[in-house]
Formats: structure tokens, sequence, C-alpha cells
């Protein structure tokens, strides 16, 4: 993460005026080329997002104008949106220029692939994701930790799924490759936070397991498509069960305000993470369950990652900082019941997928207004304490 530094901030009121216009408190103390970084990565990140949407919904049948193939959707998704924005908060907290070249490929690769040119998009991803390897090893080296090196075999989870889809393996273990980069690099988020309080002797060997048996699972798709999607939905349901079993979440949850809210975001999207692994052995069964298998990880477990860990990410990776009300949890509502129609349509009635589809966007829609106001309360109470002190 990055710190604003000394002198940032609502305290900070003894700057000169000329500063304090030129650079806002937020980015104070950072060096003028990474807000100009930011500034760009935040438009490429906003449409990647736009274009990953409109590619889901042409998926599920909604009549949406887009201009490349539907079937970009993931790659858009994990490989463009996701590795952007995880890549943006891996360079913001190595300080290191070289790294902020991962997600400069991931987002040209995005909008080269959501303008036509698939072949250079898919490689400028393959780049940006071997960068974003070398930035996980630099972390590795600067602190040798569990979590540290489960983010590293997230990302070469990521660089694995993109080299497969560049190649033009659209298999289920290309997908399942790249769901594994974000599944792992949130899992070790986690893990981290689970030293801030007690946890059994075994626990830490259990993760290790889990993770191990996802790996293998990875590995079985070469071998055979249905022993690969077994193992790697046991793997995730067992992950689901750690996660709600040892995370913080399970003592925060009892507390309140934004650390609540971020406990409830956090367990609900455990909840979809065991439905995915089910889902996934139902598929390794030959059941028609690859629409759950994907969505329920895709949207119901990372998006409500998402929502839980926006107020604390956004001031870090983007000086944004977010007032906290009760209004958050409406489009984390929204998020966890469109999620729940659509795995519930798929499997009795098909013909309503569409609908699911748009409510599971105006989800997402509803989130980014609901946040777009959080800042803007933000500023205006924070410039009412400017003012007053």
């Amino acid at each position: 993460m990055v710190s604003a530094g000394p002198g940032s901030g609502p305290d900070a009121d003894h700057a000169p005026r000329l500063r304090r216009r030129v650079m806002p408190n937020a980015l104070r103390g950072i060096p003028t080329w990474v807000y100009v970084v930011r500034a760009v990565a935040g438009v490429a990140v906003a449409f990647l997002l736009a274009a990953a949407l409109a590619g889901g919904l042409r998926r599920a049948g909604v009549a949406v104008p887009v201009v490349y193939a539907a079937a970009g959707h993931a790659a858009l998704m994990i490989g463009g949106f996701f590795a952007t924005l995880i890549g943006i908060e891996r360079a913001v907290a190595l300080h290191t220029r070289w790294a902020w070249l991962a997600p400069v490929c991931a987002a040209a690769g995005g909008w080269a692939l959501a303008w036509g040119a698939w072949t250079v998009g898919a490689w400028l991803m393959v780049a940006g994701a071997a960068l974003f390897v070398a930035a996980s090893v630099e972390i590795v080296r600067r602190q040798r930790a569990g979590h540290t090196l489960t983010l590293l075999l997230g990302a070469l989870c990521g660089l694995g799924g993109a080299w497969a889809w560049a190649a033009g393996d659209t298999g289920e273990g290309a997908v399942a490759a790249w769901l594994a980069f974000l599944v792992l690099t949130i899992a070790a988020e986690r893990l981290e936070m689970t030293r801030l309080m007690r946890r059994r002797p075994a626990a830490r060997g259990v993760f290790a397991a889990v993770v191990t048996a996802l790996l293998a699972g990875l590995f079985a798709f070469a071998v055979d498509a249905r022993l690969g999607a077994a193992l790697f939905g046991a793997s995730l349901l067992a992950l689901a069960i750690w996660l709600a079993l040892f995370d913080i979440a399970r003592v925060t949850i009892g507390t309140h305000g934004l650390s609540r809210y971020m406990a409830v975001a956090l367990l609900a999207g455990y909840g979809w993470l065991g439905v995915a692994g089910l889902a996934w052995i139902a598929l390794a069964a030959g059941l028609p369950a690859r629409d759950t298998a994907l969505h329920a990880i895709g949207l119901g477990f990372v998006f409500s990652m998402v929502m839980a860990h926006a107020p604390v990410i956004l001031p870090a990776i983007a000086g944004i900082k977010l007032a906290y009300d009760k209004r958050l949890y409406v489009p984390l509502a929204l998020l966890h019941g469109s999620v729940a129609l659509r795995v519930a349509v798929v499997a009795a009635a098909p013909q309503g997928l569409p609908a699911a589809a748009v409510l599971n966007v105006a989800a997402l829609a509803v989130f980014a207004l609901t946040a777009v106001d959080a800042a803007r309360r933000w500023r205006r109470h924070h410039n009412r304490q400017r003012m007053t002190s």
C-alpha cells in the first residue's frame, strides 16, 4: 500500500495555498508520473469493465452492441480488467517504476482486444502477466511468507491462463487457471489478515494442502478434463470452508460500521466460492453447471470481495476515500440476490438468463454510483472540517 506521507491528509493545513491547489492531499508525496499513470489506468480500467460486462450480457443473450466477439468476455474481465486493477495495486505496493509495466500491458491488451485486434491483445496480456509474475517474485524476495508465496502462485496461474488463451486454448483448463489467479490472490490477502487473530496450529498446513490440491487440479485438466474439474471444484469448496472458519471476518461480523459491512461481504463471498466448488464437481459429473461454476466465482465471490475491499483499496491506489454508511449494503444485496436468481434461472428456466444477467450488471452499476456518492460525501465532510479548523 502507498502512504500519502507526513504532511498529507486533513491535518495538513499549513502547506502553502499554491501547493494545495497543484497537488491534492491524497496525492502529496507521490511523484507526478505515478499520478499520470493512475489517471490513464483509471480510464482504461473503466473502459475494460464496461466492455467486459457488455460482452457478458451479449453471451447471455442480451442485444448489446459490442465491437468484439462475445467469446472475449472472460479475457477482457480477467486478463484485462482484473489484471490491470491488481497490477496497479501491486505496483503501488512495490514503489518500483518497472512494476507499472504489468498493468499498462494488461490494459493495452484489453483495449486492443476490445477493438478487434485479437492477436495483439492476447499477447500483450501475456506480457502483462509475465511482468506481474516478476513483480510478485520481487515481493517474495522482500518478504518471504505464506501469503506472498500464494500471491506468486496466483500470478503464475494468471500467466498460464493468459498464455493458454493466446495460444488458442479456450477450454475449461485455461478458464480455471485464470479463475485460480483471482482466487489465490484474494486467498493470499485474507491469509495475511489471519495473522491478526489466534489461529489453530494445523490451519496453515491445511491452507497449503488446499492450494496444492487446487494447483494439482489445474495440471489434471491437461490429462482429463473431468478429473481436473473435480479436483479444482473440491479444492475451491475446501478453500471456502477454510476461509469461513479462519478468516478474521468471523470476529468482525460482531462489530459495527465499516468492519461489519466488510465482514458481511466477505462471508457471503465465501458462500459463493463453496457453491462454485460444488458446481465444478457437478460439471465433472457431466451436469450442465458451467454457468454457475464460472459466475459463482466471477460474480458472487470476486465482486463481493471487490465491494468488501473498495473502502480500503481505493484510498491506497487512487487517493479516493469513501464515507461509509449503510447505503453500501444496497448494491451488496443486489449483487448476491441477482447471482442467486441467475443460478436458479439457469437450473429451472434458462430463457430467463438475459434478465438475470441484466440484474447482475445493474448491481455493479449501483455499486459504482454508491461509491461515487460516498467519495463525494467524504470530500464534502473533509472540506467542512478544513474550513472550521
